[in-house]
């Protein structure tokens, strides 16, 4: 019984992380809003260590920060300046990520990836939406069979902060047909034509965004 534990609380941990992730993306946990631990507990139902160690990974994952004799606050949204930086950082790894797959992706694995290019509804949260596209890019990085890329791409936690950005639902579709046009390049082993997909997915991506800036130059 000892052995079993461990996994409860793993499992609660989890869980609390989640559900604290989901109210931070659904701006139910309003940007540059402070974050009362004990409040947060009584409304999950758990105690507030749980809830302590959620904000800590969370903060590792940026979408919270901490001040001391403060607390915790929700991470404000991205500017302009920093969304510009986080793209041109993905379209460094990305498209190379991409084009190792085509190179090297057996044909077994492309049912896998092709499974993870569709995308959920994202009403009436998105969480679940941003979760899933952002196992599809981490999964493109991850068949590159580059370790260190593979990483990068994931400490990058792009999609975390984007998807905080508010544009419309009616995209997210279009997100799912160039997931598809870079697997059915990878699937070709079509490493240039890979890394253009990729390339144009994440360029689209940006100017979708950028109405919410408030200009698209």
């Amino acid at each position: 019984m000892a052995t079993m534990k461990p996994a409860r609380r793993l499992t609660l941990t989890e869980d609390v992380y989640g559900s604290v992730q989901a109210l931070i993306m659904d701006h139910a946990v309003a940007p540059g809003a402070r974050i009362n631990i004990d409040a947060l507990a009584r409304q999950l139902e758990v105690s507030p260590t749980p809830v302590r160690e959620a904000l800590a990974r969370l903060e590792a994952d940026g979408l919270v920060r901490k001040r001391p004799l403060a607390g915790y606050t929700a991470a404000p949204l991205l500017t302009r300046e920093e969304f510009e930086e986080l793209v041109e950082m993905r379209l460094i790894l990305e498209p190379p990520a991409a084009s190792r797959a085509a190179s090297v992706l057996p044909a077994s694995d492309v049912d896998r990836l092709r499974a993870e290019a569709d995308l959920p509804d994202p009403q009436p949260g998105i969480a679940a939406f941003t979760a899933q596209d952002a196992r599809f890019h981490h999964l493109v990085a991850e068949l590159s069979g580059n370790r260190m890329l593979h990483e990068a791409v994931v400490r990058l936690r792009s999609h975390l902060h984007l998807f905080r950005l508010h544009f419309p639902p009616a995209h997210y579709g279009i997100s799912a047909e160039e997931h598809h046009r870079v697997v059915d390049a990878i699937a070709a082993s079509d490493p240039e034509r890979a890394a253009g997909a990729m390339r144009a997915h994440i360029t689209a991506a940006r100017e979708r965004h950028l109405p919410y800036f408030g200009r698209t130059t």
